[in-house]
C-alpha cells in the first residue's frame, strides 16, 4: 500500500518515550496506520512493543509523545471521551485470553456491558461475530470445550464485535500449528474485506509476516528503526535489520 501525503493516518504514534527507571524502553517511537492497510511491527524481546500496546489502550500513560485515533490525541482526553474513542479499537490479545467462567456467548458480549443495548441487539451481534469466523455452533460452550484454534476465533470475533476501525493483533498465530495459523491468516483478511478495518499486527514470525503485512515497521532500541515492504526490508545489507529474517 502506497502512501500519499493527502491521506491522513486513522492512527499516528508519534515520538512515544517511556522510561522504567534507568531502562528507557521507547526512546521516541513512532508509527502511522493508514485505513485499510496491515501494518506489522516487529520487535525481539524487550524491545518495547508491549509497552506500546499499553500505551496505546491506555494501560500506560507514556512520559512524551502523543498517539492520535482519527485525529484525537488520547493522552489529552477525559476518561468518557477516552473509553468512547476506545470502541474504535479492536483488540486480540496473545493466547487469546477468553474469560474461562463464562460462554462463548458471554464472552463475546463482554465488549458491549457500556453499550445501550437491547438483548436482541447484542445476541444478534454476537451471531454475526460467529458467522463471521464461523463458528455459530459454539455459542453456548465454555473455552475449556474449545480447541487453540477456535479459542482464537473467538477472540477474534470478541474483537470485532463492535465493528472497531482499528484491530491490533498481539501474536495472532502464536502457539498454533500451520494449518490453524493459515486459517487465522485467511480470517483476517476476510474480516479487513467485509468490516474495512485497519490492522497493526506484532508478530516475531517472519513467514506470516510476509504473506500478511502491506507494510512493516521494525522496532529497534526503541524507535521505528525502519519502515517499508518485507521485500524492502528483507534484501536490506543492515546488520540489525538482516538480523529478523535470518
Amino acid at each position: 500500500m502506497n502512501k500519499t501525503k493527502d491521506i491522513e493516518p486513522i492512527l499516528r504514534i508519534k515520538d512515544l518515550k517511556k522510561t522504567f527507571g534507568d531502562n528507557h524502553v521507547l526512546n521516541g517511537f513512532s508509527l502511522e496506520l493508514f485505513e485499510g492497510e496491515n501494518l506489522v511491527l516487529m520487535g525481539k524481546s524487550g524491545s518495547g512493543k508491549s509497552v506500546m500496546i499499553k500505551c496505546l489502550v491506555g494501560l500506560l500513560q507514556p512520559d512524551e509523545g502523543c498517539i492520535e485515533i482519527k485525529g484525537k490525541d488520547i493522552t489529552k482526553l477525559k476518561q468518557k471521551e477516552f473509553n468512547d474513542l476506545r470502541t474504535e479499537l479492536g483488540f486480540l490479545f496473545q493466547g487469546s485470553a477468553l474469560y474461562d467462567s463464562m460462554t462463548v456467548r458471554e464472552n463475546l458480549e463482554f465488549p458491549m456491558r457500556k453499550q445501550k443495548k437491547t438483548d436482541e441487539e447484542s445476541y444478534k451481534l454476537v451471531l454475526e461475530a460467529l458467522e463471521n469466523v464461523g463458528l455459530t455452533e459454539a455459542i453456548d460452550l465454555m473455552p475449556e470445550e474449545l480447541s487453540g484454534g477456535m479459542k482464537r476465533r473467538i477472540a477474534l470475533a470478541r474483537a470485532i464485535i463492535l465493528s472497531p476501525k482499528i484491530i491490533i493483533y498481539d501474536e495472532p498465530t502464536t502457539g498454533l500449528d500451520p494449518i490453524t495459523a493459515k486459517e487465522i491468516i485467511e480470517l483476517m483478511r476476510n474480516i479487513q474485506q467485509n468490516y474495512k478495518t485497519s490492522s497493526l499486527i506484532i508478530t516475531h514470525d517472519v513467514d506470516f509476516a510476509r504473506v500478511i503485512s502491506n507494510r512493516m515497521i521494525l522496532l529497534i532500541d526503541g524507535i521505528n528503526y525502519a519502515e517499508g515492504t518485507f521485500e524492502e526490508l528483507s534484501s536490506s545489507k543492515d546488520e540489525k535489520i538482516q538480523a529478523f529474517f535470518k
